[in-house]
Order: C-alpha cells, then structure tokens, then sequence
C-alpha cells in the first residue's frame, strides 16, 4: 500500500505542481464557480463577484471572468484591469519558450489524474469575448481608438486560434490511429449528447456589428462596410443588420452588391432630418455551463482482473433561454432581432475539441489501468483496491469555460426625434440623449429581473 501511495504521490509531484490542487484533482470547475453562476444567473451581480472562487483555473479565465462580472456590477475600474491581467496571461502563455516543456509536464499528470491537470487555454470565442469586453470597457469610458484596437484584435487572436485548434485536431486523429484508438473514438462520439454546427455557432455576429459600428462613427466606411456584412452572413434576417449593410452600401456606391441587397432588404431609408437613431445591444441570461457527462468502459486483463473505468467528458446540458419582455424607449417597445447566440458558439466549441478530449480520456484510461495492474500482477489486492479507488476518484471531467457570458444578445434600432430619452424595463432604466445626425449606443445587459447598461453617443451618420 505505501509502496503505490509513494509512486503516486511522487508522479503527481513530478509532473505539474502549478496545476495540482485537491480541486484540480477530486473536483471541477463548474462545482467551485456554482455559487457565482447561480447569483450571475439571478441578476444579484454584487453577489456574483463576491463568489468568485480565488482563480481555480488560473489567471487568464479568473481574469475573464472577473471582468465580465464586474462589467456587469458597474465596476468598470476592476472589470478593465482584470480582463486586461487576462489578456497579458494570454501572450505570456503564446509567447513563453518554456510553455512546450512545462506543458508536456502537465499532459503527463494529466495521464494520471484528469484533464483540469493541463494548463487551460480559451476556446478562440472566448478570446473574441476578451477583447469585446475591453472594447466595451473602452466605449464605456469614450475612447473610441482604444475600441477600435481590440476589435481588430479580436478578429486576429480568433483567427490564430482556429489554426491552432485544427491543428490539434489532426493531431488528435493521429494519435486515436497509431494508438489502435480510431474505432472506439468513433463509438463515443456517435453517443454523445447533440450539438449545433451553424454559421452563427462558428462566426461571432455580436463581435462583427460592434465592430463595423465602431469603424462607421470613425469615419471609415469601408472596414465597416466589411464587419457588417460578416455580421449579415451570420445573422441573414436581422433587419437591423441589414440596414446597416444597405445603408453603406448606398454611401460607398457598390454597384455590385446593390441590386442583391435592395432585392432582398428593400431600399435604404436615410435618417430624416431632425432625427438620431439608438442603436440597443442587448444581453440576455447566462450562456450554459459545462456539466460532466460519464460513460462506463470496462478494461479486462488476461489475469482475470478488471477494473470498469468511467470516462468522465463535460457536456452542455440542454435548457431554454429565459423569456425577456420587451424594452421601452420612451413609451415605445422595442422589436429586437437576435445577433448572436453564445450558448451555440460554446456548444460548437467543444463539439470541435471533442476528439481531443476523447483520445486523452482513452489513453488515461489505459495508463491508469496499466498502474491497477502492476498492484494486481503482484497479489496485492489491497493496492488493486486503492488503484481503482484513485483513478475512479480523480476521474473529473474539465469544465473550464467561461461562465459569465451571456447566453444571447439581441440587437434593436430606433430613429427618433432629437431630444433625452429613457430606456425601460421592469422598473430599470438607462438615460439615453439622442442629438440630431448621430448614433445613440445603448449597451444593456438583462440576467433574471435585473437590468444593468449605460449609453454613448457616437460619430455622424
């Protein structure tokens, strides 16, 4: 028994002490932030940032999180700083030379123990979701040029990271083959709970909107005549989208574009005179957590011993998206049209990684086996026991994500008559000045009865 406790403790030892916690180890993600997400999910925004957990996954999703909840506090000086601390961890992570050698240490814990062993690295939507929320923390604070470099960051970092992510991809289907995995990799995948694969679940349409507005109120149309159609691509029946689309269309003169465009959306309609238009980026609820989803492997020895294993793979569990009354400007409601759907980006997002986590779970299964074996070679049954107990302990699955999304956001548009005016809901509500020409942004975001946002007025139409 001490013999096997030793070997255990000193590979654990070896391997990745920077990721290795009692939390890493018997527990995950998701169950330490429950508290925070719960409150995040109830509109108690104060609350959430109070139960934090202390950065369970490390500096860069600590960092996200913070930010976002902070965000949504009000405490922008906090939310800048901690999404700032997680972007800076970001290209530490890209740029360290020892990164290769110090993470295949932590790959070879994992082998051992569990997937939260490996370092966490943000899925390229997450990363989009960094930047968007510095640029919003710049607006916020009426800096349009320090918007304007996050979200041409934005579309950099996304873009690296999908090369990446394809990359170890075919990585993963290579090891699956060489290891005699492929056709068990085949078999879990065709159990696995269902996933999205649209467009909008790939393409951020929140991310391209924002920032052909931005690009537009400074005066350079033609980057973002280009945001708005990606926008367009990924939200086709947005009409709001599509305005936006037709109307620079129009400015710009594409000749080529028009005739679809007009086909499709009708003519642009120019603002009247006298008029501002309010633009509404709306978000709403709290975009799913990761869940652990379990399923029973068996591993036989030609001695006689087994040992069943449980592979243990996070999932998103389906639930609905809460139900929003309408917002009101002035006495008018609203008509929103979704932009993005983050609860389908994160669900693709580990639908792409799923071979990856597949083919690890297999190859620990078999190491952990393999260290059950040698105890039960030996006639040790009580070291055959302890070795079951461990791996079926350690066995958690990584649900590392980002918890404080929200689940969806809408996109509203109104042009009315310069002058002060208020947006409404359930007893909350935001100052919103419109002048004559210009672009009234209104950032909102909406979890339980609670509604939290601030406006800004942008350049010329």
């Amino acid at each position: 028994m001490l013999k096997y406790a030793a070997i255990a403790v000193l590979s654990l030892s070896m391997t990745a002490c920077a990721n290795l916690s009692a939390q890493n180890l018997f527990s995950h993600y998701s169950a330490a932030n429950e508290q925070a997400y719960q409150a995040m999910q109830q509109g108690h925004y104060q609350q959430a940032l109070a139960a934090l957990p202390d950065a369970p996954a490390g500096d860069i999703l600590d960092g996200m999180e913070r930010g976002r909840v902070g965000f949504v506090a009000g405490a922008y000086p906090l939310s800048f700083s901690s999404l700032q601390h997680a972007d800076n961890a970001v290209k530490a992570q890209q740029q360290a030379a020892e990164y290769q050698v110090s993470e295949g240490l932590n790959q070879a814990g994992s082998l051992l123990t569990n997937d939260n062993m490996i370092t966490y690295k943000p899925a390229d939507y997450e990363l989009g979701f960094l930047h968007l929320y510095l640029a919003l923390n710049y607006i916020q604070q009426r800096d349009l040029e320090g918007a304007l470099v996050e979200v041409r960051r934005a579309n950099q970092v996304q873009m690296a990271a999908r090369k990446e992510r394809q990359a170890a991809l075919e990585k993963a289907e290579q090891t699956a083959q060489s290891n005699g995995l492929s056709q068990n990799l085949g078999a879990v995948l065709a159990r696995y709970p269902q996933v999205g694969d649209m467009l909008g679940n790939v393409q951020n349409g929140y991310l391209f909107y924002l920032s052909g507005l931005l690009y537009e109120a400074n005066g350079d149309l033609n980057n973002a005549y280009i945001d708005y159609t990606r926008a367009l691509a990924v939200a086709p029946n947005n009409r709001y989208v599509a305005q936006s689309v037709l109307r620079l269309a129009t400015r710009l003169d594409m000749v080529d574009d028009l005739p679809s465009l007009k086909a499709r959306y009708g003519r642009y309609q120019p603002l009247p005179r006298g008029q501002g238009r309010v633009v509404v980026l709306d978000e709403q609820g709290v975009v799913m957590a990761l869940d652990g989803w379990r399923l029973p492997l068996w591993l036989p020895s030609s001695q006689g011993y087994g040992a069943m294993y449980n592979l243990a793979l996070p999932y998103y569990p389906q639930t609905a998206l809460p139900a929003y009354s309408s917002l009101r400007l002035g006495n008018q409601a609203l008509a929103e049209q979704p932009l993005a759907n983050i609860n389908g980006m994160a669900q693709y997002s580990l639908h792409e990684a799923l071979p990856t986590l597949v083919v690890r779970q297999m190859l620990r299964a078999v190491a952990k086996n393999e260290v059950r074996r040698a105890s039960a070679q030996q006639g040790d049954d009580l070291g055959n026991a302890l070795a079951n107990i461990f791996n079926t302990l350690t066995e958690q699955p990584d649900t590392r994500s980002w918890q404080t999304l929200p689940a969806a956001v809408g996109l509203a548009q109104q042009d009315v008559a310069a002058g002060q005016y208020t947006l409404d809901w359930n007893g909350h509500q935001v100052a919103v000045p419109v002048k004559s020409g210009r672009t009234t942004l209104v950032w909102v975001s909406r979890q339980g009865s609670a509604l939290t946002g601030w406006s800004v007025l942008l350049g010329d139409n």
